[in-house]
């Protein structure tokens, strides 16, 4: 099984479901969080709102109020909470389950719930932007998901430039299991010069943040990098339009 959804995710990653191509006009930047752990909003917040940036929490709905392996998870007042700060709420699915583990009607179904989960926070609309699960995908998957979403998240590595597919967005991740200050540094330097669309991402956050996630100083780090290079950081649904030239 294992062989299988890594066999399917290396064909969805070959398949470009919503090919685009980026304006290059200026460089943008997104920061974002999945699952998302509590600490994600009360200590990686308070870094953001330091530097006078807005992220994207992508959210499981079956993790609300939960604690899960040791991990405190996002209740409902952390949605209203960063919901009125001007955060985006994604879409995480509601199982948080590999979306190559669903059958089409199953697949639609979590999705669905994930949004009826998250409309009262978003005052009845549907979230607009997606992250894989584990991020991993498949052809069928990408195809059903990307009727609903403006775009879609994994976590291949890289940056979005030029020709790309908004159906399976790349990440520089920010998680201490991956982090590597010149790599990063590369990143942002690769963004300004080609005018490219960098989207940072991490679990939780924290002072021992485990292999997914990032203590507060490396999340202040990547940001201060940012603000260095004079990089707007936005959400990434509204990210989306300015990388598009819209």
């Amino acid at each position: 099984m294992r062989l299988k959804t890594q066999l399917a995710s290396l064909i969805g990653r070959h398949i470009r479901v919503r090919p685009a191509k980026l304006a290059g006009r200026r460089p943008v930047a997104s920061i974002s969080f999945d699952d998302f752990p509590k600490s994600a909003w009360t200590l990686g917040g308070p870094v953001l709102a330091r530097h006078g940036v807005r992220g994207t929490y992508y959210t499981g709905g079956s993790f609300c109020g939960q604690t899960v392996d040791g991990t405190r998870f996002y209740d409902a007042q952390d949605l209203t909470e960063l919901a009125a700060a001007g955060h985006e709420i994604g879409c995480h699915g509601f199982a948080h389950q590999p979306v190559s583990d669903f059958a089409p009607d199953d697949l639609a179904k979590d999705a669905e719930r994930n949004r009826e989960f998250l409309q009262p926070f978003l005052n009845g609309a549907a979230p607009a932007s997606y992250a894989y699960p584990f991020g991993r995908v498949s052809p069928r998957s990408k195809q059903s998901q990307a009727a609903h979403f403006s775009s879609l998240r994994g976590t291949h590595e890289g940056i979005n430039i030029g020709r790309v597919d908004l159906a399976q967005l790349d990440v520089i991740s920010l998680e201490t299991r991956l982090w590597d200050e010149g790599r990063i540094q590369d990143a942002i330097g690769r963004a300004l010069h080609d005018h490219g669309w960098l989207i940072l991402y991490t679990h939780g956050v924290s002072d021992n943040p485990g292999l997914y996630g990032s203590t507060p100083q490396m999340l202040d780090w990547a940001l201060s990098r940012l603000k260095a290079a004079r990089i707007d950081v936005l959400p990434v649904k509204e990210a989306l339009p300015v990388a598009l030239g819209h």
